[in-house]
This record gives C-alpha cells, sequence and structure tokens, in this order.
C-alpha cells in the first residue's frame, strides 16, 4: 500500500483568492434550493449536483474534481477528474458533497451541499465510497486527542481542556444503528450521544465552532466527506483523523494529510436543518438559504442568510414544476 507521502508527490499550487468564495455560495445556494425541491430525498441530490456542476462551470477557476458525486451517487457530472471552471483563474483542487454523508438511501434525507477548494495537488483523493473511523475536534483541543486510544481517554483528554466533568460533554456519534459501537463507548464513559441531523460534515464543523453544542464528533462514516470536513476544519483551526484500514494496515491520516498546505476555501448550505444550518425555507416565488463560508487565508467565518427570487421554468406536460433560482 502506498504512503501518504507517497500519495502526495506532487507539489501544491498556492490554492484560492478569497474573491472566490462569493461565487462558491452561489454554487451550493443553487444547488440547495434544487435539492429542496426534489423533497430533500436522493433523486433531488443528482438534481442539485447537476445544478452545482452548471454553476462552476462560469467560475473563475482551472479546477479539477477530486472527490465528487458521481461515483457514489450516479450522478451524471461531478465524477474524480472531471474538469470545472471557465477556464481562468487559479489550478485548484475541488471536492463537493451533495448530502454530508455516505451516498443517502431512497427517502433518507439530505442535509446540505458542500464545497471544498483547495490549492492543485492538496486534497487527498480516498477511495470511492469507503468508509473509516473519524475523529474531529475543535482548536482548543485538537493537540489532545487520538483516534488510536479508547473513547473514554480521549473525553477525559476534552473534558480537561475544557475543565467541566465528562458526563457535560456531548460528543455527535457518525455511524448511527449501523455502527452502535462508537455510541455505546461514549454512554459507557458517561457522555451524553448526539444523534446527527446534519451529516458527518456538519457534525465536524459543529465540533469545532465554540458557540456549538457539540464538544467531539467521532464513529464511522464516508471517507470522502471527511476530506472535505477537513478541509473546512483546516480553515477553523480543529483537527480531523481518519483510520484506513487496508490489506490489514492501519494508517491514520490527519488533517496536514487530506490538506496540504496552501489557501483554502468551504462553503456549504443547508438543505434541511441541522447541527450547523438552517435548511432552505420557500415562499410564494422565493427561497431563503443559509450558508456558512470559511477561508484559511485570511482567517474568516461568514454565516451567509440570502433571499432568491424564484422563477418558474416552462411549462411541461407530465413534469411537477420545480421552481429554480435566478442568476
Amino acid at each position: 500500500m502506498m504512503t501518504t507521502q507517497e500519495r502526495f508527490a506532487t507539489t501544491v499550487v498556492p490554492g484560492p483568492d478569497q474573491a472566490l468564495a462569493l461565487e462558491l455560495v452561489r454554487v451550493t445556494e443553487a444547488a440547495a434550493i434544487v435539492a429542496g425541491r426534489g423533497g430533500g430525498r436522493r433523486n433531488g441530490g443528482t438534481a442539485a449536483a447537476v445544478a452545482m456542476h452548471e454553476r462552476l462551470m462560469s467560475a473563475p477557476v482551472r479546477g479539477t474534481v477530486v472527490i465528487g458525486e458521481g461515483e457514489r451517487t450516479g450522478a451524471p457530472v461531478l465524477s474524480a477528474g472531471d474538469a470545472v471552471g471557465a477556464g481562468d483563474g487559479p489550478v485548484c483542487d475541488l471536492g463537493v458533497s451533495v448530502g454530508g454523508g455516505p451516498a443517502p438511501a431512497t427517502g433518507e434525507p439530505i442535509p446540505l451541499v458542500a464545497i471544498a477548494v483547495a490549492g492543485g495537488g492538496a486534497l487527498y483523493a480516498p477511495p470511492p465510497a469507503a468508509l473509516v473511523e473519524q475523529l474531529a475536534a475543535g482548536p482548543d483541543c485538537a493537540d489532545v486527542v487520538d483516534i488510536t486510544r479508547p473513547v473514554a481517554e480521549n473525553l477525559r483528554a476534552v473534558a480537561a481542556v475544557r475543565r467541566v466533568r465528562v458526563p457535560d460533554l456531548e460528543v455527535a456519534v457518525l455511524g448511527g444503528a449501523r455502527h452502535p459501537e462508537a455510541a455505546n463507548e461514549v454512554r459507557e464513559a458517561g457522555a451524553r450521544v448526539r444523534a446527527l441531523q446534519g451529516g458527518g460534515i456538519a457534525g465536524a464543523i459543529a465540533a469545532a465552532r465554540p458557540e456549538s453544542p457539540v464538544d467531539l464528533l467521532l464513529g464511522t462514516g464516508g471517507a470522502a466527506e471527511g476530506v472535505i470536513a477537513a478541509a473546512a476544519l483546516s480553515c477553523l483551526g480543529g483537527s480531523l483523523q481518519l483510520r484506513l484500514c487496508s490489506d490489514g494496515v492501519d494508517e491514520v491520516l490527519h488533517t496536514r494529510d487530506l490538506v496540504r498546505g496552501g489557501r483554502v476555501l468551504f462553503c456549504a448550505t443547508g438543505v434541511t436543518t441541522g447541527e450547523l444550518l438552517h435548511g432552505v425555507r420557500y415562499h410564494p416565488g422565493r427561497a431563503t438559504t443559509w450558508s456558512v463560508v470559511l477561508s484559511s487565508e485570511p482567517d474568516t467565518v461568514r454565516m451567509v442568510e440570502s433571499e432568491h427570487r424564484l422563477a418558474r421554468p416552462p411549462y411541461c406536460p407530465n413534469e411537477r414544476l420545480v421552481d429554480l433560482p435566478q442568476g
């Protein structure tokens, strides 16, 4: 198996300019509105990926999709290796997610759409649909947690840093009923378990935000979403660790391995309400969205609430009318 250093043999270019952040939030807003109009379900996710691709193609960037939707959800666009952007601007790696977690099953809601953009060669490309152990913490606890240690030991370390008792901690757990082991370990250690509503990406960011009730995120989730979450945490000074197991060999990847420096931008817009963002709200002829925009250089966090005027597409017999965002 290749080592992390061998996989990252290429040189990382500086990355995107902060001015690109405004273009990214327009992309995720448009995709979220379409996903919500699809009922927040899987078919809506495919339509959202198409909307995201359409907006990205006019963005001032020379981008390559490193983490995409095509392999995981069957979307016809945004597969790994696809070129996106208008062909001018910086050379960048892109990671995109419609859902914030592994490909949603039929009927499962989509919590958010997200994009991470870093310099060319910066983003780690995990195997498609791979599931890995994850551990995310905020800036104050980034250096005291270790995914190879027992859950109880990590919780005691976080409690000590935050000067609280372990029972005062609230832990967001990935995997749910499919992987109950992590939740059981959290309960046995005495901490509270939070069932994720916004998916793994939102949960990881919530663990790094000081106003959030989430103190830590752990469990089993998608490696692709883990890398996108790592891009967000690199802007916040937090830590995300992944533990891969391939051919019987364990390998732990840290934030610095998943996002190799340079300038990083991250943007997400809520589709349904979760730990981080409100979902899209629809009104006659308009919609309201809530987004988070993160930048590593300069170090900024922006919460964006936007009103969108919606236009009706031409009527087609036997097709349900869906409002589309203008612009």
